[in-house]
């Protein structure tokens, strides 16, 4: 399918700011059907906002037939401008990931998702999807309920609840006596209502074993309905097919985008109605 590439600057108003976020947009398009609807997709970047990676998994999906909205996320910060895949930017993009905050954040997945659906061409079924950073916000743009369903690559600070300002690591809800309501993704997992597929690497040092499976455990417990895959020799970042530092996997990332398009094209392009029932009855028989 062939693509159209254009981008659109959105206002956005948090916590006393006031900022532009540029949200590039991947529209595919079939000659003779000026008309044809399609669904649509946030992309969520990893820590150096939308490079060329990035770039090409957007036309990757936009290539199927869903509409690719990919928001710069440090628009607090910075212009839309990608942060480069070396040691300053690296530690720039770690900086401006805690520094900015939870309401700036889903701030942007809502607007992106206004976006999306403000489009004639929308069909008003609408998913998620992004790796690292991205991933953890795929999962918690998900959280709202516009979001039918969420592929999330190697999600980090899920686990860890470190995503946004805060004082350190702490892998521990918020204390009943405290009457504090935590508003991290782990502890907001059960008001998610569409499907969603976890992806990760087994030797991801940034989510590491106990993480994966408290995150696994946490979706179990909220009734979350959810497929998780674990690949053996995969490393962090092992889509990105740029500057991967060798972790890159083409037949890992393949697979990997087959979820995606069974997960997607099950769930975004088929009417699949009103929800009803527990999906019927589990066999166990050989």
């Amino acid at each position: 399918m062939l693509i159209k590439e254009s981008h659109v600057d959105v206002q956005t108003s948090v916590n006393g700011k006031e900022s532009s976020m540029r949200i590039f947009l991947f529209h595919p398009t079939i000659p003779g059907y000026p008309n044809a609807r399609f669904p649509g997709v946030a992309l969520f970047s990893e820590i150096y906002q939308v490079t060329g990676p990035v770039a090409r998994f957007a036309r990757q999906i936009a290539g199927q037939g869903y509409i690719v909205a990919a928001p710069s996320s440090y628009h607090d910060f910075t212009g839309p401008e990608p942060l480069a895949y070396d040691v300053p930017g690296t530690d720039q993009g770690n900086e401006w990931k805690v520094a900015k905050t939870l309401d700036s954040y889903d701030e942007d997945s809502q607007k992106t998702v206004d976006y999306l659906l403000s489009l004639p061409t929308c069909t008003g079924r609408i998913g998620s999807t992004g790796m690292c950073l991205g991933g953890h916000l795929a999962l918690r743009a998900a959280l709202d309920p516009r979001i039918s369903a969420s592929v999330c690559y190697f999600p980090t600070d899920i686990h860890s609840r470190t995503l946004g300002p805060n004082q350190g690591p702490d892998p521990s809800p918020p204390s009943a006596s405290t009457s504090t309501t935590s508003r991290h993704t782990l502890d907001l997992l059960p008001s998610l209502r569409g499907e969603s597929a976890l992806i990760f690497g087994l030797r991801d040092t940034h989510v590491p074993d106990a993480g994966r499976d408290s995150i696994r455990a946490a979706l179990r417990a909220a009734g979350a309905v959810f497929s998780w895959h674990e690949f053996a020799w995969a490393q962090h970042a092992f889509i990105r097919d740029e500057l991967s530092k060798g972790r890159y996997d083409p037949a890992v990332s393949r697979a990997c985008f087959e979820v995606l398009l069974e997960v997607f094209g099950r769930v975004l392009r088929t009417d699949l109605g009103e929800g009803g029932g527990d999906g019927g009855a589990v066999e166990h028989v050989c």
